[in-house]
C-alpha cells in the first residue's frame, strides 16, 4: 500500500519509528516531513501535505501525527476526498475505515506510545470498507456535501 506520513515537531520521533515499522511491513512509504526537529513548525503544514497526497491519489492512505491528533484531523478534513479522524483505540482505527471509508489516520504522539501506535496503524491499514448498502449510502451523502462545498467555491 502507498502510505503518506507526516508530523510536526510533537510527532516527529514517533513518525520516524512508524516509517521504519511500515517499511518493514513492505509498504511504500512517503515521508512528507518534518525531516528535522523544528519546535517552530506547525501541524497545519504537514497535515495539508499528507492530506493532499491522499486527495490527489498519490497515496492510498495517510498518517499524520501531532501532539493530540486533533489539529491534524481538523486540518486534513478541510480537503475534499479526505476523511481523517483521530483514533487512539484499535476499534475506531479499523471501524473508521470499515464504516466511513476513513483514509487518513491522525495520532496524538503525546497520547499514544510506540507500541499502541503500531497497533493503531496495523488496524487502520488492515481494514477495508464494508460493502453493506447503509455504509455506501452514508458515504454518498458525505460526497454530496463535498460537491456542494466545491460548487460554492469553498475548499
Amino acid at each position: 500500500m502507498r502510505i503518506a506520513i507526516g508530523a510536526d515537531h510533537r510527532g516527529f520521533h514517533l513518525k520516524n519509528e512508524l516509517v521504519t515499522f511500515l517499511r518493514g511491513l513492505g509498504h511504500d512509504v512517503e515521508d512528507l516531513g518534518a525531516h528535522t526537529l523544528d519546535p517552530g513548525d506547525d501541524y497545519v503544514d504537514t497535515s495539508l501535505t499528507v492530506a493532499r497526497a491522499v486527495a490527489n491519489g498519490r497515496a492510498d492512505r495517510g498518517i499524520i501525527l501531532c501532539g493530540s491528533g486533533v489539529g491534524s484531523s481538523v486540518t486534513a478534513d478541510k480537503l475534499p476526498g479526505v476523511r481523517a479522524a483521530v483514533c487512539h483505540d484499535t476499534y475506531s482505527a479499523a471501524q473508521g475505515v470499515q464504516h466511513d471509508d476513513m483514509n487518513v489516520l491522525c495520532l496524538g504522539a503525546q497520547v499514544v506510545g510506540p507500541a499502541l501506535a503500531r497497533e493503531l496503524v496495523t488496524a487502520f491499514l488492515g481494514a477495508t470498507l464494508d460493502p453493506h448498502p447503509r455504509f455506501r449510502r452514508r458515504l454518498d451523502k458525505l460526497q454530496k456535501v463535498e460537491e456542494e462545498v466545491r460548487a460554492r467555491g469553498r475548499h
